[in-house]
């Protein structure tokens, strides 16, 4: 039975954010191929983590910058290795190459770190996205670990294009791969009279979210002026202090906190709101409002990646340009329950293209084809092969240049508590 490593940059909570949906979907993915599956990370294991063992795969726990990775490695010999991002390929990938040169190696990009880093730093100075933005420090680290990497699965067609005309990344390195849904039935237990109040989720450690809750925070007062009898319930996993300051019931606007489940966010409520400033990948929040029959009004960053059509016409919802057409989207939408279930008709359409049933076959034969003629694939890309052998010889000597000042660490005397040794 061949075996997948997956090196996890964090625990998956797949009721916490759509990485965590998106990390336990890939697992299934080579679970049902008769992969064995070992789940191995550095992080502190969360209070909202899935446990994995109830899955039949494996939990480890794995230390940064110890030679005790190269025996469990050594164990292992995996067939194929995922990175969770870009940054467990740059701590672990010279490992991977030096023990177990023939498994495949995978990266899952979840979305393009350097995209949205380069939007976050246009929205923090109030202008457009540049080429200076998108060729920086976090693009160069970023892009050099996908050519190290044998394929690397892009969540957003938006972003398979971005890589392949921006950082001229071969096609034949990367893999669309976006969220696998199980059932693409839209859920219309209810109707628009039956729903009421606006709704939004999102993790509060994920920065694009927190700014949104912020700008809900100030264009809460006129919408709620249009629509008096209305409330906001914002749910997110890890709320701050900064942010359950801001719950506010006498004004409606109401910071609930964890969702054990999505459900809660989206089945009961008339519309959701999402006023994305920053972001990239593909928004989990908009595809579960999608499935759970509650029209979004979002942003251009919101829809991308779910729309394929230039002027949104095709959107679950209302895109908005600007704070002002945000609002009057969300009252139009609220009180006009014929645009409401025009919305919600084209949901259907929309959950189309994440179909598990049809996407999964398509991953598979395209990532097997890979596997079987690694050696021709990895011939064809010099630009991997260069990176590989520059980048892993200084990772490769920080490492053991840390690991060996741990050591060296633990053999010094401690001192005691009045200073003598």
């Amino acid at each position: 039975m061949p075996l997948l490593l997956v090196l996890g940059y964090v625990w998956p909570e797949p009721n916490s954010s759509a990485a965590g949906w998106r990390m336990v979907s890939l697992l299934q993915l080579f679970q049902r191929q008769g992969w064995q599956v070992v789940f191995a990370s550095a992080a502190d294991k969360s209070p909202h983590r899935l446990d994995l063992n109830q899955f039949g795969i494996e939990e480890v726990t794995i230390a940064l910058n110890c030679d005790s990775f190269a025996a469990q490695l050594q164990q292992w010999q995996p067939a194929a290795v995922l990175f969770d991002r870009f940054m467990l390929e740059e701590q672990f990938g010279w490992w991977v190459d030096e023990i177990c040169p023939q498994a495949l190696k995978l990266l899952d990009s979840e979305d393009l770190h350097c995209l949205r880093a380069a939007r976050q730093q246009a929205f923090n100075e109030q202008r457009e996205v540049d080429h200076a933005d998108l060729t920086g420090e976090l693009a160069l680290r970023e892009i050099a670990a996908i050519h190290r990497c044998d394929l690397t699965l892009t969540i957003s067609r938006a972003e398979l294009q971005l890589l392949t005309n921006v950082y001229q990344v071969p096609a034949a390195q990367l893999l669309y791969c976006p969220f696998f849904i199980e059932n693409c039935q839209v859920d219309t237990s209810t109707g628009f009279s039956e729903r009421q109040h606006f709704s939004f989720i999102g993790n509060f450690r994920h920065e694009p979210n927190w700014q949104a809750v912020l700008r809900l925070k100030q264009l809460w007062p006129q919408l709620r002026k249009q629509l008096p009898q209305a409330e906001l319930h914002i749910y997110g996993a890890y709320p701050p202090p900064k942010a359950t300051q801001l719950h506010a019931p006498k004004q409606g606007f109401y910071i609930k906190g964890w969702a054990a489940n999505a459900a809660d966010a989206f089945v009961n409520y008339r519309v959701c709101l999402a006023p994305l400033s920053f972001g990239a990948g593909l928004k989990g929040k908009v595809i579960d409002a999608m499935r759970f029959g509650t029209p979004v009004v979002t942003t251009e960053i919101g829809a991308e990646g779910i729309s394929h059509q230039a002027d949104f016409l095709d959107f679950p919802g209302i895109v908005a340009i600007d704070d002002q057409a945000l609002i009057d989207a969300a009252v139009a939408l609220y009180q006009d329950s014929s645009l409401w279930l025009k919305a919600r008709h084209r949901a259907a359409a929309c959950l189309e293209q994440f179909d598990a049933a049809l996407l999964m076959p398509q991953v598979w034969q395209q990532l097997s084809a890979v596997q079987q003629q690694l050696a021709q694939h990895r011939q064809q890309s010099f630009t991997g092969r260069m990176l590989k052998y520059h980048h892993h010889r200084s990772t490769k000597f920080m490492a053991q240049w840390i690991n060996a000042k741990n050591k060296l660490a633990a053999l010094q005397p401690k001192e005691s508590s009045d200073g003598a040794s």
